[in-house]
């Protein structure tokens, strides 16, 4: 399954991703959850803490500024940029999918 949550600025929309990942987690499914906001707060609503989500958002900064390689596919990326969060939820911080493998 592939959830995505859009809408206008401020209407809870990393709130919302946050409560659904950590429940679909708690229920035993494995979730991953990107944060593709420009303003990446998603790692603090799903418990990982401030410091860990502003690691995650330097990775993407060091990616957009060429000092990091982008991954070559989501296993990859899942393990190299992403992050253990609480209740069986992998959080990664993307700015971008060049090839998002789809199927």
């Amino acid at each position: 399954m592939r959830v995505a949550v859009v809408g206008k600025g401020g209407a809870g929309k990393t709130t919302t991703s946050a409560v659904v990942a950590r429940a679909l987690g708690r229920l035993g499914h494995p979730v991953v959850a990107l944060d593709c906001d420009t303003n990446a707060n998603l790692g603090i609503s799903l418990g990982l803490g401030e410091q860990a989500t502003e690691q995650l958002a330097a990775i993407r900064q060091d990616l957009d500024e060429g000092a990091e390689e982008h991954a070559p596919g989501w296993v990859e990326l899942l393990e190299r940029f992403g992050s253990d969060a609480p209740d069986n939820v992998r959080l990664a911080v993307v700015h971008r999918i060049e090839d998002p493998e789809p199927g």
